[in-house]
């Protein structure tokens, strides 16, 4: 299976889904136990949620499960919230901090380098290049990070997470005109939402997010509670939620692309 999925569209607007993914090779679903099949810490339907939301979007999924390689890590391994619990390049547990792999068989830095190299490596690739080319159509692009996480896990977080937490990693991945945006459109829901909480944007935000080079790059991280009927498997779509949050999205992100033009000033003369 092809590591990344991308549906191209002519708008300065690209959808990432680097964790909607639930591909995991034989050889290495073997090696998961019986919590670790479950796959329970998918971004579930992210990708059908947000399809068809704004036309001329592009889309880049991963199509591997995070179990396989998080997309939305530092290649290097390096931690994103230093000092704070967070999962790793390859995920030895999941957000209860429950071990995924069956004893022996966690992966180790050869496997892993090699799971970067098949996975991780050309998912960025593909987004690097559908950055480039609507720039180059542009002169700015907007990467707008598409997530979702339940909205009660302790060993990650206090409390109930917000149903929309907005992560410019404190402003400096967008102009403030696109930030102060995407929170404008949230806050006019009236559901729970916060600038930079426990989720300021993971590596792909950050790697990405450069205003001064015309790229701005915002993650939106949703609680699973705001689309499913339940965040314990089957983890289905709730049709009646996405009746009420489509729409609240569409506007989030028409704000976005306003504010983003806006920043980016008069277009190029041809």
């Amino acid at each position: 299976m092809d590591p990344v999925l991308i549906t191209r569209g002519d708008s300065p607007l690209v959808l990432g889904f680097p964790h909607t993914g639930t591909h995991v090779p034989e050889d290495i679903r073997g090696k998961l136990n019986d919590e670790g099949l479950l796959l329970r810490d998918t971004d579930w339907h992210i990708e059908t949620l947000y399809d068809g939301l704004i036309e001329g979007a592009t889309m880049v999924q991963a199509t591997f499960h995070r179990y396989v390689i998080d997309a939305n890590r530092d290649p290097s391994g390096q931690s994103l919230y230093p000092g704070q619990t967070t999962t790793g390049l390859v995920p030895l547990t999941t957000f209860d901090n429950t071990p995924i792999w069956r004893a022996g068989e966690e992966p180790d830095a050869a496997e892993i380098a090699r799971r970067a190299a098949l996975f991780h490596a050309p998912y960025h690739a593909a987004l690097a290049a559908e950055l480039a080319r609507v720039k180059a159509i542009h002169g700015y692009a907007v990467l707008y990070d598409c997530h979702s996480i339940r909205s009660v896990i302790p060993w990650l977080f206090e409390n109930t997470l917000p149903d929309f937490n907005i992560g410019t990693d404190m402003g400096r991945t967008c102009a403030p005109e696109i930030e102060a945006a995407a929170h404008a459109g949230t806050q006019a829901t009236g559901r729970t939402d916060v600038l930079n909480g426990r989720f300021r944007g993971g590596w792909t935000t950050r790697h990405y997010g450069q205003p001064d080079m015309g790229i701005h790059a915002i993650q939106m991280e949703l609680a699973q509670a705001s689309h499913l009927d339940t965040e314990e498997p089957p983890f289905a779509l709730s049709d009646a939620k996405c009746a009420i949050l489509c729409p609240q999205l569409t506007d989030i992100l028409t704000r976005i692309l306003h504010a983003a033009a806006e920043a980016a000033g008069p277009a190029p003369q041809h």
